[in-house]
């Protein structure tokens, strides 16, 4: 840009004072600190009330923390909220209150603690008589009592601490050992596999890393080589994102990813590699893939040492990857035994903690824990029917009739867990047997209930059986069992009486099956190692197997029996090789035969338990002996107690257990049931199954497989009181100890309680709260950038506990949305998705999806749950009112919340879910204004909190608010202009990375961008303003605002566009109007002052007026004027002001060229040099034509007809100018041909003259020629070496050429009727011959060249210089200069030679012959002479002899 003062004279510049700031700053200054106070001070007071406040509100149990609580201890105080952060441990949740008002009361009661929740010291030992989470009996905060003295205080704190401590360590063993059932022994749900796999997330070390390895490669201190585009993508990437405050932020929450970082720089150089030109051979997609490698070899720190890598230093990089190893798998379907070190680590349970309750719950044992399960069923049964009973044991619904509904609800669920219980295989095909599902459909049913067992002595008995009408009886169809038996014989001993070569073999069978034989041995060593598989549906099968020796005889028929055996395995016989000995047949030599066989026989898996017991019942078994028993599971609900017989399928006597229970008990009662005085015969250890009319007892040999049966058939029962085997008075036996080692070791270490710990008594609902807090704690703790999202061990963990333990689902999510926001409200980077899932579960239970069922609408809920409680609903409204809070604020700094649109999706996500928020219920649409009107005030808050932090960066506050007084206007000025693109490139960012989630509100966006700008223009009037007059440093800021909203279809012509243009119109009208002036001053004084000295392309004045001309008119195109009428009308000035100037400068260059010619009119003589001031004249006029064109029109097209105007103007004054230069240089041959005139006949003066030609005292006329041919050349060389066109040059030439050709010839014409001197004669030959080939050199075309006068004058020439010749002899003429070529031309003698002569032609002398014949000779000499010539000639001009010798007709 030129300043237009520049060519002004300078003024004094007076102090200007500094003006106020507009008032509009003010009010936007207000309107930041007001939005500030609610926005800008971070998620950490984002809703102005602590989570504590929230809680102590007496209306309801379901606040936020406690009292500054923790985690763990407000989990179990409280029913709801975030309380205790992502501290997950109980030193963090177990601090002392903050509040000194008051302190938990402790109370035996189920009631709630001043926390709103159940009171911390009874929650995990007593029973809640209420699964509501709002009892209406509750404990007040009591004023705790003033402390007597501070060490006493200190003392109580400590204490309490400890015991708060102790509690949570209990609750946390419990909660274990629910847990670890349900990861035991899982029914209801399953792994997911289908879940998004979680990017490992970048922490802020490994930021630095980052940041410090681009750096290094942007220094090129790396060996990755890249072109400089490369380079330029990278220093952006690093400037504008590893280096951005927003993304410190965001990795500081957890919530970038390396793939985030990778998905950021390949969405960038997309844009990039597409703006490139096409190159041959070379495609886009090739550049991009190139690109991404490099990029991730940078970011991986290849060729980088292992001491600089992050974590390089004290662990080697083995352990590093193996611990990487591990925690990847979290993101894997895992095994039962990672799940437990899973929530070892989260519930911080030690590890040999969870080995003793490990052993002693008999986790491994499925049978255990499917009993454990039934026995919790019954339970919750029981409690069912409880509450039937007694209504005020329920939860406080919305509606009264929801109460019925809640307990066929209940029952629902119950049947359903018996239902998945009783899907789960025990042996094939028990699944779809008539005892499986079928059976639980009657708890839905009314009719008359059953009284239900003392739960000290009830086994799982149906409640809804009204007889044995309604039960299905078992059959021995119905028991089908298989066996699989591995018979492997190894060795035989006894054979002394066989040859040691004769050849033996064994045979072996099972009853009905088919028999097999082993290989073939010698007597010596009759060693085998063949295994026999069986299959067999014989509880007691017999296996025989026979020992043949070979026949040797060649008629034997059969071979040689040497000794049979047949074994009755079971599953419990061992499965180790034994010794047995052989049945021989009578005759045999060998008696003592024993074989070594290994029998194993596979317990099927509905098979529990078998042996041999004696038993009496009343209905079977009726007399007491001994017999084989098997307990057979024929479905999960269904057991059989079975006797068999051998070789028998079927069962010989059962008896169906459902409804009995099983005990100890002593030989006399057993006497007494049986009926007998005495005591019985066999067994002497003692057990029953009783049920309400029906008994069996049963005896068994041995102590510890009596405790091995009471425990199978306890499991069996499903009854809740668990056998207790009598003590002998000497104490328990070695065997029984051994049993019992694991339980009595967990109740040595306190663990008896929580292993006995009935379910039924716990409220699931806290616990499941605090398993569900830290297992939120530790995921987002973990490696990945999980957002919020579970792994799926987590996940099916909790969906296990919740589905076994019935925690209810809007529960489950309520405490879910509780958590997240308590953490998304500390800085913790939350998927809003996953918000969006458990707010809509939520919002479909408490208002319900209202579905057509005829005519009527009922409500329909998630997993099929109707019933709404108050605390649900209250406790939905409130997290729905702090969620809408939180959604506001994460709209309105989404830039901050969702850096670069990271994570990908969220603040899409965020949107729809501020949408869902605003709904009134679940199936009525929230009005599009009213989202419109939510997130236009978000944006406009957006709006101003971004340009504030703008603001600040570039300092224009600090500029502005006068707290550093004596800032200059120019500082104020450039820090505008800084600020001025960081708006530009922020908004850029905006379309960019966010344009995509504001689709649907797109306007809004644009509305946003406007209040934005709205911000900026307050401070840049207010810049403006104080900036001296007539400055034009601001042009810049307007270059850049200018040349972004124009480009913005949205933005351009918007409201700060139109201001825009509005504050700088006036500058640039002012400014063109003092180009005008300062360029037409620099005409008037540079033109006086003009020393025509040739500079550039014209002279100094014509260059700077050029010059300005033209960057004047480039930097108003430069501006993009947005209103296209008024750039109309300063194209349309600009050009009128060049034509205007150019005119001004053509005028003055005329002018000074006319009086440039009047100079030297006096001097004609041929020492006369055209001067190089009137070729720097002409060089100005041409380059006007030059400059005209693009001064003048408009892209091309004369749209003003300015530049017609001025062109014309440029030819009129170049054609004058050329005809200047020709008249200037005529009068030089003017001249000569006046002194030529002197020697004309007839005159005095030629008389004289021609006297002293004679005497050769005037000298030839060749000097005088010679001379004005070199004024010629002179000439011709100034003109071409000053003058800039080559075009015009050609043009003076041709009219130079002809225009003495035409003066030779009017002056030749003049004397026809009189010969020339000698003397005239010789001077006009030489500058004739001269002037052909001078301008013929000088490109002058052979047509103008060769015209009809000069033909004419050449032809006079010829003629005169033949009379020349003539009159004074050939010697004469010669002497006096005649000709060049004379001087050079050897003397000869002239003569004529007869035909018939044979000698050559001799020369004869010029007297003997007469003149007619000299004439002719002398011709032909100087045609012969002139062709020699022209050949020389043609060898060096290009073919220049052709045209001096070329015919007879030519004078040369």
């Amino acid at each position: 840009m030129i300043d237009p003062s520049s060519s002004e004279e300078e003024t004094d510049e007076e102090g200007v004072e500094e003006p106020h700031r507009h008032h509009h700053h003010s009010q936007r200054a207000a309107k930041g600190q007001d939005v500030g106070g609610s926005f800008a001070g971070g998620p950490n007071n984002t809703f102005g009330i602590t989570p504590g406040q929230l809680a102590g509100h007496g209306n309801s149990n379901l606040g936020v923390g406690g009292n500054g609580a923790g985690a763990a201890s407000s989990t179990a105080a409280t029913s709801w909220g975030g309380g205790g952060g992502g501290g997950g441990g109980a030193s963090n949740s177990l601090d002392v209150p903050q509040s000194s008002g008051s302190l938990p009361s402790r109370s035996v009661s189920p009631g709630l603690g001043p926390d709103g929740g159940t009171s911390t010291s009874t929650t995990a030992t007593l029973p809640a008589h209420s699964p509501s989470l709002n009892s209406s009996h509750r404990s007040g905060s009591l004023p705790r009592p003033l402390s007597p003295s501070p060490s006493l205080s200190s003392d109580k704190n400590e204490q309490d601490f400890q015991e708060r401590e102790e509690e949570e360590r209990k609750r946390r063993l419990q909660l274990y050992v629910f847990v670890s059932r349900c990861v035991a022994y899982p029914f209801n749900a399953k792994q997911p596999t289908d879940m998004t796999k979680r990017q490992l997330k970048v922490t802020k070390q490994q930021l630095e890393s980052l940041q410090q390895r681009f750096q290094s490669f942007l220094k090129g201190e790396t060996p990755i080589l890249a072109d400089e585009a490369f380079h330029n993508a990278v220093q952006s990437y690093t400037e504008l994102f590893l280096r951005s405050d927003r993304v410190l932020h965001a990795v500081t929450a957890g919530g970038l990813s390396s793939q985030d970082f990778r998905d950021v720089f390949r969405l960038s150089v997309e844009r990039r590699v597409r703006s490139l030109p096409d190159i041959d051979g070379l495609s886009k997609e090739t550049v991009l893939t190139s690109w991404m490698v490099k990029f991730d070899a940078i970011f991986k720190g290849v060729g980088e040492d292992d001491s600089r890598r992050p974590g390089g230093g004290p662990r080697s990089q083995q352990q590093q990857q193996a611990q990487l190893n591990q925690t990847l798998h979290s993101e894997l379907a895992l095994s039962k035994e990672q799940l437990y070190d899973l929530f070892q680590q989260i519930l911080g349970v030690k590890k040999f903690e969870h080995q003793l309750l490990f052993n002693a719950l008999q986790l491994d044992s499925s049978d255990e824990q499917a009993a454990a399960i039934r026995r919790e069923l019954d339970g919750r049964l029981q409690k069912v029917a409880e509450m039937e009973k007694n209504r005020k044991l329920m939860p406080r619904f919305v509606l009264k009739e929801m109460e019925v509904l809640y307990i066929e609800e209940l029952k629902s669920s119950i049947n359903l867990l018996m239902a998945n219980l009783e899907s789960l295989p025990v042996s094939k095909g028990s699944a779809d047997s008539r005892y499986g599902l079928q059976r639980f459909k009657r708890y839905n049913v009314s009719g008359k209930r059953r009284s239900s067992l003392l739960r000290s002595q009830g086994s799982l008995s149906r409640l809804d059986q009204d007889g044995p009408d309604g039960e299905s009886t078992l059959s021995k169809m119905d028991i089908v069992l298989s066996f699989t038996l591995e018979v492997i014989i190894m060795e035989v001993k006894g054979l002394k009486s066989l040859a040691p070569n004769r050849i033996v073999y064994c045979t072996m069978e099972v009853e009905g099956g088919e028999k097999l034989q082993t290989d073939q041995a010698e007597a010596s060593k009759p060693m085998w190692d063949t295994q026999g598989d069986f299959t067999t549906t014989h509880p007691l099968p017999q296996v025989k197997m026979k020992l043949f020796a070979e026949a040797e005889g060649m008629f034997a028929l059969e071979d040689k029996e040497l000794g049979r055996i047949v074994l009755r395995p079971t599953p419990l016989a061992s499965k180790f090789p034994e010794w047995h000995k052989m049945e021989v047949p009578k005759n045999a030599t060998d008696k003592d035969l024993r074989i070594k066989i290994a029998c194993r026989m596979d317990k099927p898996l509905n098979m529990k338990h078998c042996g041999y017991l004696y038993a009496w019942g009343k209905g079977v078994w009726k007399k007491w002996k001994k017999r084989y028993y098997v307990l057979v599971q024929v479905s999960q609900y269904t057991f059989a107690m079975c006797s068999y017989k051998e070789k028998k399928t079927e069962p010989s006597e059962m008896f169906q257990l459902d409804g009995y229970t099983v005990d100890y008990i002593e030989a006399a009662s057993a006497n007494l049931m049986v009926g007998m005085a005495s005591d019985l015969d066999g067994g002497r250890f003692f057990f029953n199954a009783v049920k309400e009319g029906d008994s069996v007892v049963f005896a068994a040999d041995d102590e510890a497989e009596s405790h091995l049966w009471v425990m199978a058939l306890y499991r069996a029962t499903g009854q809740s009181h668990k056998p207790a085997p009598p003590l002998t008075p000497s104490g328990k036996s070695s065997t029984i100890a051994k049993i019992q080692g694991d339980t009595d070791r967990a109740r040595k270490h306190g663990m008896e309680e929580y292993i006995s710990a009935d379910p039924v008594k716990f409220d699931h609902s806290l616990l499941f709260k605090l398993v569900q807090t830290l297992t939120l704690d530790f995921r987002l703790n973990d490696p990945f950038a999980s957002l919020g999202w579970f792994s799926p061990g987590q996940i099916f963990v909790l969906d296990e506990y919740c589905a076994r333990y019935g925690v209810r689902g809007c529960y489950r999510h309520l405490y879910y949305l509780a958590d997240l926001l308590y953490r998304a409200e500390r800085g913790t980077m939350i998927d809003p998705t996953l918000i969006h899932y458990s707010f809509a579960f939520c919002a479909s239970h408490v208002h319900g999806n209202r579905h057509s069922d005829g005519d009527v609408l009922a409500p329909a809920r998630p997993d099929g749950v109707g019933t709404v409680t108050h605390e649900e609903k209250d406790k939905f409204q409130e997290i729905k009112e702090r969620l809408r809070v939180r959604l506001e604020y994460q709209i309105t700094n989404f830039r901050s919340c969702f850096p670069f649109g990271r994570p990908e999706g969220a603040l899409k996500a965020t949107l729809s879910l501020m949408e869902r928020v605003l709904m009134k219920d679940i199936m009525t649409p929230v009005p599009a204004e009213e989202v419109r009107a939510v997130i236009k005030k978000c944006l406009e808050n957006a709006a101003l909190i971004n340009y504030n932090k703008l603001a600040s960066e570039a300092k224009v506050e600090d500029d502005l608010s006068g707290e550093q007084p004596g800032v200059p206007p120019m500082k104020k000025l450039e820090d505008l202009i800084h600020l001025a693109e960081l708006c530009v490139d922020l908004l850029q960012q905006n379309e960019e990375h966010y344009a995509e989630a504001f689709a649907w509100f797109s306007d809004l966006l644009v509305e946003h961008a406007e209040i934005f700008w709205s911000f900026f223009a307050v401070d840049m009037d207010a810049v403006l303003a104080e900036q001296l007059p007539d400055t034009w440093d601001s042009f810049p800021l307007f270059q850049i605002l200018n040349d972004y909203l124009r480009m913005d279809d949205n933005l351009k012509n918007g409201r700060f566009h139109q201001h825009l243009r509005d504050t700088f119109a006036p500058q640039v009208v002012r400014y063109v109007d003092l180009m005008e002036s300062s360029i037409a001053q620099s005409i008037h004084k540079g033109f006086e002052k003009e020393k025509w000295e040739i500079k550039g392309n014209g002279c100094s004045t014509s260059e700077d007026l050029f010059w300005k001309l033209d960057a004047l008119q480039s930097f108003i195109h430069d501006l993009h004027w947005p209103d296209a009428e008024f750039a109309r009308h300063l194209e349309q000035r600009l050009k009128l002001m060049a034509c205007d100037m150019i005119e001004s400068c053509i005028q003055r260059t005329e002018n000074a060229f006319q009086q440039w010619l009047k100079k030297g009119v006096t001097f004609n003589s041929t020492d006369y040099v055209l001067p190089a001031e009137l070729c720097a004249m002409v060089n100005v006029v041409l380059d006007a034509k030059q400059q005209s064109f693009k001064l003048c029109a408009v892209d091309g097209v004369d749209v003003h007809q300015y530049h017609t105007k001025i062109d014309e103007l440029i030819e009129r004054t170049s054609s004058t100018m050329s005809q200047g230069v020709v008249s200037r240089l005529l009068s030089v041959l003017e001249s000569v041909i006046s002194k030529l005139a002197r020697y004309d006949e007839g005159s005095i003066l030629g008389s004289i003259l021609s006297f002293t030609y004679k005497q050769n005292v005037s000298g030839s006329g060749r000097d005088l020629g010679q001379s004005y041919v070199n004024f010629t050349r002179n000439s011709m060389d100034q003109i071409r070496s000053k003058v800039n066109d080559e075009l015009w040059i050609l043009n003076l030439f041709d009219a130079w050429y002809a225009a003495q050709i035409q003066m030779l010839g009017t002056w030749l014409a003049d004397r026809m009727n009189h010969s020339l001197h000698p003397y005239q004669c010789t001077c006009l030959a030489h500058i004739v011959k001269k002037l052909y080939t001078d301008f013929e050199l000088q490109g002058v075309i052979e047509e103008n060249l060769n015209s009809r006068l000069y033909q004419t004058v050449s032809t006079r020439m010829q003629t005169e210089e033949a009379t020349c010749a003539l009159t004074m002899g050939m010697s004469g003429y010669n002497e006096m200069g005649g000709e060049e070529e004379a001087e050079s031309r050897p003397k000869v003698k002239i003569s004529e030679t007869s035909q018939s002569s044979t000698g050559s032609a001799g020369m004869g002398s010029t007297s003997s012959l007469d003149p007619a014949t000299y004439v002719n000779k002398i011709s032909n000499v100087t045609t012969q002479v002139v062709g020699r010539m022209g050949n020389v000639f043609g060898k060096g001009l290009g073919g220049l002899g052709g045209k001096l010798g070329g015919g007879p007709s030519s004078w040369f």
